[in-house]
C-alpha cells in the first residue's frame, strides 16, 4: 500500500475568484419628468376629444343653420349676432312666485312682450304663439310659449283660460330692454322673439310678421336641433 495521498478532484476544481457586482443604472430624473409630461398631455388630448365628440351634434346643427344654411339664407326672422344669454332677471308668475329668467333654459322659447292690459296686438301675438307652437306637431313639446308682461303687476284674469299652457311672467320693462331690443323705429311689443335651449336670444321676427313664414323658420330650427335637443328641461 502506498503512503502517498492523491489530490482531491474537488480541490482541483476550486479556484479563488474575485467577487463581482452588477450595478444597474437608475432612471434619469429628467427622463421621468418627460414621460410624466407626455402622459399628462395625452390625458388632456383624450379629454378634449371626448368633449368634442359630446358637443359635436350641437356644433353640427348650428354650423348647418348659421353657416351652410341649405335654404340659401331664406330665414324670415332676423338672426341676432352675437347672441345674448338670458339675463339674471327675476320675473313673477301669476301665483306671485319669483322665477329667475335663466330657469327657463333647456327649452326653445317663443316670446312676446306686452303691457299687462294686453291690447289687440298683444292678443294677436298670444294667439299666434299658441297656434304656431301647435303647428310643430310632435316637436311642440320642445318649445315653450312665453309672455313677458310689463306695466301693472295685476294679472289680466280675462286671459287666464287662454294662457293655461303658456309661461307668463311679469318683469320690469326697463330691465328687459337691456336684453331684448326691437328693430329701429319699433317697440319691444312689436316683435316675437326666439331663444334657444342654451338660453341665447337668437332670432327676432319682424313687426306684423307673416305667420306662414314664421312657421317655416320654427320648423327649420326644430330640424336643425333635433340631434341634440330633447323635450323637457334637463
Amino acid at each position: 500500500m502506498s503512503g502517498s495521498k492523491s489530490s482531491s478532484p474537488a480541490g482541483a476544481a476550486w479556484r479563488d475568484e474575485p467577487l463581482t457586482l452588477t450595478v444597474h443604472s437608475l432612471p434619469s430624473p429628467d427622463a421621468a419628468m418627460v414621460r410624466d409630461a407626455a402622459a399628462t398631455r395625452a390625458g388632456r388630448i383624450k379629454m378634449l376629444l371626448l368633449l368634442l365628440v359630446a358637443a359635436s351634434p350641437v356644433i353640427a346643427s348650428y354650423f348647418t343653420y348659421y353657416v351652410i344654411r341649405p335654404e340659401a339664407r331664406r330665414n324670415y326672422g332676423e338672426l341676432i349676432e352675437p347672441q345674448r344669454p338670458l339675463p339674471d332677471l327675476v320675473g313673477v308668475d301669476p301665483q306671485g312666485r319669483a322665477v329667475p329668467l335663466p330657469a327657463l333654459k333647456g327649452q326653445w322659447l317663443f316670446i312676446s312682450v306686452a303691457d299687462s292690459a294686453c291690447d289687440a296686438q298683444c292678443e294677436r301675438h298670444l294667439y299666434l304663439q299658441r297656434q304656431l307652437r301647435e303647428s310643430l306637431g310632435k316637436d311642440k313639446d320642445r318649445m315653450d310659449w312665453v309672455w313677458l308682461r310689463t306695466g301693472s303687476r295685476d294679472f289680466p284674469e280675462r286671459l287666464r283660460p287662454a294662457l293655461a299652457a303658456a309661461t307668463v311672467l311679469w318683469v320690469e320693462e326697463a330691465e328687459l330692454a337691456r336684453w331684448l331690443q326691437p328693430a329701429s323705429g319699433q317697440r319691444l311689443a312689436d316683435h316675437l322673439y326666439v331663444v334657444d335651449p342654451l338660453g341665447h336670444w337668437m332670432m327676432r321676427f319682424p313687426a306684423e310678421a307673416d305667420p306662414s313664414r314664421m312657421r317655416r323658420d320654427l320648423e327649420r330650427l326644430m330640424r336643425a336641433s333635433s340631434a341634440w335637443d330633447r323635450p323637457g328641461r334637463p
